[in-house]
């Protein structure tokens, strides 16, 4: 069980992944050795999985970004074996949900342009032998920025 300080510890770490064990110890009122051990603890048990960098799409030519929903017309697992090692293959598809509705896949896509949004579409997701349907919805706006989870 997380109580209140690991809460905040894990709080602090989504805004700023670098704090250090003082910083965190001296925001978390810890030592730095108390904060580094639970900051280790958190770890190991898989509360944080991994620390990364959160880059600027449009500044690295990435200036299209769409929701891709993929209909299937089978359901047979090794389709779906299939469908899933070809997700693995494509960069431009960052984010891949299993849902529940008419759409089987949700993708979240960065592609440098509309034709390469077009191939992804066309030369990638359809051309797969249980892909029936392909629905795609780009986004003009992100007004909320990917937000660190609710603790």
């Amino acid at each position: 069980m997380l109580d209140s300080t690991d809460r905040k510890l894990l709080q602090l770490l989504q805004q700023d992944a670098h704090l250090t064990a003082n910083d965190l110890g001296a925001a978390l009122h810890l030592s730095p050795s108390q904060a580094g051990r639970r900051r280790q603890r958190l770890e190991s048990a898989g509360y944080i999985r991994a620390y990364g960098a959160k880059l600027d799409a449009a500044r690295l030519g990435l200036g299209v970004q769409a929701f891709v929903q993929v209909q299937m017309a089978s359901q047979r697992p090794e389709d779906a074996q299939s469908f899933t090692r070809l997700m693995m293959t494509q960069p431009e598809i960052v984010s891949t949900w299993t849902l529940t509705g008419d759409a089987d896949y949700l993708l979240r896509v960065y592609c440098p342009d509309l034709a390469a949004l077009n191939r992804l579409i066309h030369d990638v997701l359809l051309p797969h032998r249980a892909v029936a349907r392909v629905q795609s919805q780009i986004v003009m706006d992100q007004l909320k920025q990917d937000a660190p989870l609710p603790l």
